[in-house]
This record gives C-alpha cells, sequence and structure tokens, in this order.
C-alpha cells in the first residue's frame, strides 16, 4: 500500500507531504485543481516519459517520491528527480536504477484506472489476463508458457539445421562427384616420388642394363673371355703368399688383396642383382605413366602440389559428406523432441483450457450480479472462451460478450457504452479483489457518466474494496466521496509573487461537510445540501 508521497516543484505543485492509511481514500477538487497533476506525478514515479515542463517555472528540478508498505518485504521508498532540461534519474530505496526497473515495479505496487482505462476491456488479451486470474490458472499457464519457449527454440533449431541442410545438399552432388574421383584414385602418401624414381628407371632400362652387364663382365669375366678382376686378385695374391716367408711385407699385401677381391666380389654379386631386377616392360612403362599422369592431372584440377595435399582434399570432401548425415541425424533427433514436446504443450493447453472454460461460466455469473447491483438489471454478460491458434498463453481466446437490453450479447467494444465500461471495469475490479492479492487502486473518476442510486451502489462498491485493500477514489460524486474512510481535496490557489499552486489536504468533519455539500449543490452551498451532506455520510 501506498504510505506517503511527497512532491516538490512538480509544475503547479509547490510541496506536498502526505501520509495515507489503509481503506478507501477520497480526493475530490474542483475541475482543473490539480487531481491529474497529482495522478500525472504518481505515472513518473513508475516509468512515465519525463520532460522540461513537469518542473516549475524557475526551479532547477522536481522530484517525486513515494513511500510503500509491501508487507513481508517491508518498505520500499521509490524517487524521480527531473531536472529543468527534461533529464531525469530513478531510485529505488535510494539506489539508482533505470526506468524500466520502475516501469517493471508498476502493475506490483498500483494499479491507475482512469476514465480513458475503460476501453482495456475490448483488448483481447486484457481479457484472457482477467479470466486467468479469476481462475487461478498460473500453474497451468506457466507451464504452457514454459512449454511454448521449450518449443519455439526447437523450431528455431530446427529451421537452422534445415537451412544448414539444404545448403550442404545444394552442393552435395558436385561434392560426392569430386569425391568419387579422389576415391578412386586410391592415393597413396609418398606415391608420386617412387612412380618418378620407377619411371626414369623403366625409361632407362637398356642403357643401364648395358653398364650393369659391362661392369659385371670386367669384374667376373664372361664365357668368351678368362679374364677377370677377381681371378687376377686371386692370382696375385697367391704369388705373393709365395714370398711371404723371406718377405713378411708381402704377406701384409697378400691381406690387402684378398680383402680387395671379397669387395670386389661382393659388388659383383649386387650388380647381378641390379642386373636381375630391371624391368624392360614396355606395357610396365605404360602402366607408370597412365598412373603419373592420372595424378598430374588431379593436381591440376584439385590445385594442389603434392598427393598428400590431393589426400587432404579427399578427406575434407568425405568429412563434409559425413557431415550432412551427421545434421540429418540431428534434423531427426530434434524433431522427434519437438514431436514429444507439442504433445505436452497440447496436453497443457487442454488442462489449461479446462479451468478457464470452468472459470468462464463462474465469471459471467459473479459479473452479472454485480451489474445488476449496479442497476443493469436487464443486461447480459458473458465471457466466452474460443479456440485460436495456439501460442505463449496457450490455445485459447477470450471475448466479453455483452447487451444492455437483454438480446444477444455481442463485443463490448460493439455495444457497450462509456457509462457502461465503466460499472463493468469496475465490476470485475470488484471482484478480482475479492480472490486476488492487487496492489493499491486508484479510479480517476470511475464514476463518471452515472449518478442517483447508480452513483450511490458504485460507490457502496468501491467502499467494499476499501475494506480488504487501499482504494483511492477520485471523484465529482458525493455519493462516492461519503462512503470514503479518509477524505482529501485538492486546492488550487495564488501566492503572493502571482504563481499559481496545486495542494492536497485532508478534511474531516464540518470541512468535510461543507465539501460533500459542494459535490451536491455546486459553488453555492444551501442548508439544504448541507443538510443531504449530513445525511450521505450518516448513511456510511
Amino acid at each position: 500500500m501506498l504510505r506517503s508521497l511527497h512532491i516538490r516543484n512538480y509544475i503547479l505543485i509547490d510541496s506536498l507531504d502526505v501520509s495515507f492509511p489503509e481503506g478507501l481514500i477520497i480526493i475530490t477538487g474542483q475541475t482543473g485543481a490539480g487531481k491529474s497533476i497529482i495522478l500525472g506525478a504518481m505515472s513518473l514515479l513508475f516509468g512515465a516519459k519525463a520532460d522540461a515542463s513537469m518542473v516549475a517555472a524557475g526551479e532547477d528540478s522536481c522530484v517525486v517520491e513515494a513511500e510503500f508498505d509491501t508487507g513481508s518485504t517491508g518498505h520500499l521508498t521509490i524517487r524521480r528527480v527531473v531536472n529543468a532540461s527534461g533529464r531525469s534519474r530513478s531510485f529505488i530505496n535510494d539506489c539508482p536504477v533505470q526506468v524500466s526497473a520502475l516501469q517493471s515495479l508498476a502493475d506490483k505496487l498500483i494499479d491507475i484506472h482512469s476514465q480513458h482505462k475503460s476501453i482495456l476491456l475490448t483488448d483481447r488479451k486484457f481479457q484472457l489476463s482477467v479470466l486467468d486470474r479469476f481462475a487461478d490458472d498460473r500453474n497451468e499457464l506457466m507451464e504452457c508458457r514454459r512449454l511454448w519457449g521449450e518449443l519455439s527454440a526447437l523450431e528455431s533449431e530446427i529451421g537452422a539445421k534445415r537451412t544448414r541442410i539444404d545448403a550442404l545438399k545444394s552442393d552435395r552432388d558436385y561434392i560426392l562427384a569430386r569425391l568419387s574421383q579422389l576415391e578412386q584414385a586410391k592415393l597413396v602418401p609418398g606415391e608420386m616420388e617412387s612412380l618418378e624414381e620407377e619411371h626414369k628407371s623403366l625409361a632407362n632400362a637398356e642403357q643401364i642394363m648395358s653398364a650393369l652387364s659391362r661392369a659385371s663382365e670386367l669384374l667376373s669375366g664372361t664365357e668368351e673371355s678368362d679374364f677377370s678382376v677377381s681371378a687376377s686378385l686371386k692370382e696375385s695374391q697367391r704369388s705373393l703368399e709365395h714370398i711371404s716367408s723371406c718377405l713378411p711385407a708381402a704377406s701384409t699385401l697378400a691381406s690387402r688383396l684378398d680383402s680387395a677381391r671379397l669387395e670386389i666380389d661382393d659388388v659383383s654379386s649386387e650388380l647381378d642383382g641390379l642386373l636381375s631386377s630391371i624391368n624392360l616392360s614396355p606395357r610396365r612403362l605404360e602402366e607408370v605413366e597412365e598412373r603419373m599422369s592420372l595424378l598430374y592431372s588431379l593436381l591440376r584440377k584439385f590445385s594442389c602440389d603434392s598427393v598428400e595435399e590431393l589426400i587432404a582434399v579427399r578427406d575434407s570432401y568425405s568429412q563434409s559428406v559425413s557431415g550432412t548425415q551427421d545434421l540429418e541425424e540431428e534434423l531427426a533427433a530434434l524433431e522427434r523432441k519437438s514431436s514429444e514436446i507439442k504433445g505436452k504443450y497440447r496436453d497443457a493447453c487442454l488442462s489449461l483450457s479446462k479451468k478457464r472454460h470452468a472459470a468462464a461460466s463462474k465469471l459471467s455469473a459473479t459479473i452479472m450480479d454485480s451489474l445488476r447491483f449496479l442497476e443493469l438489471d436487464g443486461a447480459r454478460f458473458e465471457v466466452k472462451v474460443e479456440d485460436v491458434q495456439p501460442g505463449v498463453s496457450g490455445s485459447d481466446g477470450v471475448a466479453f460478450l455483452f447487451a444492455a437490453n437483454g438480446g444477444v450479447p455481442e463485443e463490448l467494444s460493439k455495444v457497450a457504452s462509456g457509462g457502461e465500461l465503466s460499472r463493468i471495469m469496475l465490476s470485475l475490479k470488484s471482484v478480482m479483489a475479492k480472490f486476488a492479492v492487487m496492489p493499491t487502486l486508484i479510479f480517476d473518476e470511475i464514476d463518471t457518466g452515472v449518478s442517483g442510486s447508480v452513483a450511490d451502489r458504485m460507490g457502496r462498491m468501491i467502499c467494499a474494496m476499501g475494506k480488504t485493500m487501499q482504494v483511492f477514489s477520485i471523484t465529482h460524486l458525493p455519493q462516492v466521496a461519503a462512503k470514503g474512510d479518509v477524505h482529501y481535496i485538492v486546492n488550487k490557489s495564488t501566492r503572493e509573487d502571482g504563481r499559481t499552486i496545486s495542494s492536497l489536504s485532508r478534511v474531516d468533519g464540518e470541512e468535510r461537510e461543507r465539501e460533500i455539500a459542494r459535490l451536491l449543490s455546486g459553488s453555492v452551498i444551501t442548508d439544504a445540501a448541507l443538510a443531504n451532506a449530513r445525511e450521505l455520510l450518516k448513511e456510511d
């Protein structure tokens, strides 16, 4: 509840410090006295746009501050300071905050119902929120919202996956064709170097064989020639061994010749091995050249410098194809999960819808009772729940239907007058106050367009709400004003310096009687009006 309000240099308000009790608080005053200015100051506290016109003439800044009793959480102080340039600063419990923080508190602390706000009754979202509060379906609604959020996130992810897969699939045929070429090539690391060596050998096979044969013949001899380097070394060795007994140095030379002969024999054996390995096959040469041609072609086509780079390209293509398959598997898993969540969401919507349908008939009957109390005896009011496109609030839409004088109810926006909308809104507020914890209510001339007994009954209804919560009623009707627990008057006066200021003061006793009488008779207060005012206050 609103405990106190402090205003400095705000438009016509020079200084205002007022404390408020619980219950029904009445605010009256002459037209133009400044009631709307006070409401504007309250709106500023909850994030309304600030501008330089709010600062009183000749002042550097204006300040609006309110203290709220929040129950278990204690006291909450909200302050807004606007300087002469129109810039503002916001504070909660003396801590600087963004304006958005004030806006987030608005619905929790105060509900300002101005005359034009009855138009909200024609808004489908507002109608749905009213029914949900009456149905006490917060848990079901939260579950719907949670599942819808999860479903929306899944659908977004599924969409992104599909887009990615489609992009990959558009290149898939191209990638598969190139991958097939590389896979068919059966690439082997280091293959090009081996082929180049083999090609040199095959291309020069005859020359190589001739050289190897000549070398072998010189070392080992031939059938046509008895000359052999190995045999000559053997013979020389034997000659030296014969004289080694008389010439010791010959023994050393003989040993060296033996070693040379053995080395020559090894070389000769290796020459024979090489000679036998030489391939004179033109077919193999052709095969090697074809293989090298294929590899050179692939290197050019894929802009690579080596077989190893070709292998890397092949592996990249393979991963891309495999990645598409993985994405398709991930997509399938997401779609399965989405289907599961959709099922849970449908169940949650069904549970929520059941509560809404059950509450709709009760709310309709309750509002009808209130409307009859407000002398709309022939009126019909119906809360209609209908199927709509599923969304964050489930799959239900709500329409408030009304008929002032019987007949088939139609949408409020089409048939209800301003006075009827005010009475319906008051009925809704009254109903919600009975079953839900509501913030402080401020009714700004909600009784406009009514008078007589209807005004009296509206006053009684507002008074009943004030028994369980704090309610402010700004009114011009004496029948309503007389129902208040406390009464404040907004006055306008002119200071000695010529500046016009507005003020708020509490009235009791005779002062309150005179204010009620003024509401009854106008600027000239008659004895009859005073007597009538006393009677109204006694009735209260």
